[in-house]
């Protein structure tokens, strides 16, 4: 059977494995000089290739659409996906968070793998490629035809055209284009596990800070949207790193419009009464100093002036004239420390997309289209997105296993 996959990517690599194993007549077509450029870059050019949770976990953290992913899932898990990389000598470690990682911490160690497999099995790769739409017959697939005029003719055609993510990459919304020249319902794209703008003036201040151990809330005026504890990072626009990441994946982009409040815990361990008492030790222990010199056991060097000019407390003030309302506003601002959110970052800096082909035109036991016979999806381009940690490459390995599978 003559098969064609578009798209090199994390999906693309695993269904022509998948499929040429299965005894297809395999073409994969790539638009780039190179297989895996996304891959290459993910979990900061390391591969977060899956998460070793359970699997009760792994759909906790799957945010759009998790039921569409039972099928896909349980036919290729997280250990599954281990053993298939372990399988092609390419072995794997575990870190925190169930995070799993090539033991090399080289991206480039996953891909060659992948290539290798590619090449054993007498894949054809072309290169350079950009397909410009999917041939039909009624209500079945024929083939693709490529920019250069060329047709290729298949009787099976998987798509893993990814989502507008890193256009560096070569996202440029293929997959929407597809669809609507097919007829084939779609989500509205939307950048997701994205970097978060803000209007506060101290944001840039904090550039370059990493907190960790701290709790965020994010909330619209009348509902919590998110809430979270973990790492995050200060920057010279607003807030980044994992804390906000996962915050950004329950965020659309229509509710940035009326504004959004970020509340952070800086010490979420400790309740108000724990924590004005903590104020008053150190207090007592720098009784002398003035009320600027005295946070530097209890806060980053970087964020003590911003907390200062926030708490409206007079740094030259000794700390024993400190008023104890003025203390409480302090415990009231470690506890809540507000920033005003109005936009994220884009796709240019948005980890995957949110959105893409409408799971209800997707048969969920095959990945095959609805609509038409022989056409199969794959990877980023359907509309089921989750939280960092590897969970959105698991999606990706299992519906192109299913893909191929399927055929």
């Amino acid at each position: 059977m003559k098969v064609v996959v578009v798209g090199g990517g994390a999906a693309g690599m695993m269904a022509s494995v998948i499929s040429a194993r299965n005894g297809d007549d395999v073409t994969l077509i790539e638009k780039n000089e190179k297989l895996g450029k996304k891959v290459y870059i993910t979990g900061k050019g390391r591969c977060n290739v899956t998460n070793a949770c359970d699997d009760v976990q792994f759909f906790d953290n799957v945010i759009t659409n998790k039921k569409f992913m039972y099928s896909a899932y349980y036919g290729f898990t997280s250990s599954s996906v281990m053993a298939f990389f372990e399988e092609l000598k390419c072995p794997l470690k575990i870190e925190r968070g169930d995070r799993v990682f090539p033991v090399s911490d080289h991206s480039s160690d996953i891909i060659g793998a992948l290539k290798r497999e590619l090449n054993k099995l007498s894949v054809e790769i072309i290169y350079n490629s950009k397909v410009t739409d999917v041939i039909t017959d009624d209500d079945k697939v024929t083939g693709v035809s490529l920019s250069g005029g060329e047709i290729i003719n298949a009787d099976k055609v998987i798509l893993c055209t990814g989502g507008k993510s890193y256009a560096s990459c070569g996202a440029d919304g293929d997959t929407w284009k597809f669809a609507e020249r097919l007829g084939i319902k779609t989500k509205d794209a939307e950048p997701s596990l994205v970097p978060m703008c803000c209007s506060d003036s101290f944001a840039k201040e904090l550039q370059g800070l990493s907190l960790k151990n701290v709790s965020v809330k994010l909330s619209d005026d009348k509902r919590t949207l998110y809430d979270g504890f973990g790492e995050m990072l200060f920057t010279h626009f607003g807030v980044s790193g994992p804390l906000i990441l996962s915050a950004s994946s329950y965020i659309k982009e229509s509710m940035y419009e009326k504004g959004l409040k970020l509340s952070i815990d800086l010490k979420p361990a400790l309740n108000d009464k724990q924590l004005d008492e903590r104020i008053l030790r150190d207090f007592s222990k720098n009784m002398n100093k003035q009320f600027g010199n005295s946070l530097s056991e209890l806060l980053p060097a970087k964020l003590i002036p911003v907390i200062i000019s926030l708490s409206g407390i007079d740094e030259r003030k000794q700390v024993n004239l400190v008023t104890k309302e003025e203390r409480l506003k302090l415990v009231r601002l470690l506890k809540n420390l507000e920033m005003n959110v109005t936009g994220n970052r884009g796709f240019n800096e948005a980890i995957i997309t949110r959105g893409g082909i409408d799971v209800k035109e997707i048969n969920p036991n095959s990945m095959e289209s609805k609509k038409y016979k022989g056409l199969y999806f794959a990877g980023e381009m359907i509309d089921v997105d989750a939280l960092t940690g590897g969970f959105n490459l698991q999606i990706a390995w299992s519906t192109a296993y299913l893909a191929a599978g399927g055929i």
